[in-house]
């Protein structure tokens, strides 16, 4: 092979392994950002949970306030 093809060829290769060391941050760039976001979606899934059990604890004390309720309405009712 001619030293003019050689060159060329070496060309060739090394714009090939530019482009393939730009591929490789964009993917490291987009593993973090990645990342990132499935901690944020772990974030909100522990504050929805920690949501349904502040609303389970809203519904038993209104459950025993509507039992203290209905025990005051029995007192109140006149006598027949």
């Amino acid at each position: 092979m001619t030293e003019h093809g050689e060159n060329l060829i070496l060309e060739h290769l090394r714009g090939l392994r530019a482009g393939i060391d730009g591929v490789g941050d964009s993917v490291n760039d987009l593993k973090a950002r990645v990342g990132q976001i499935e901690e944020h979606i772990a974030g909100m899934r522990r504050d929805m949970s920690m949501l349904h059990a502040d609303i389970a604890i809203t519904h038993k004390r209104l459950d025993g306030l509507e039992n203290r309720v209905e025990r005051i309405e029995k007192r109140l009712e006149p006598v027949s």
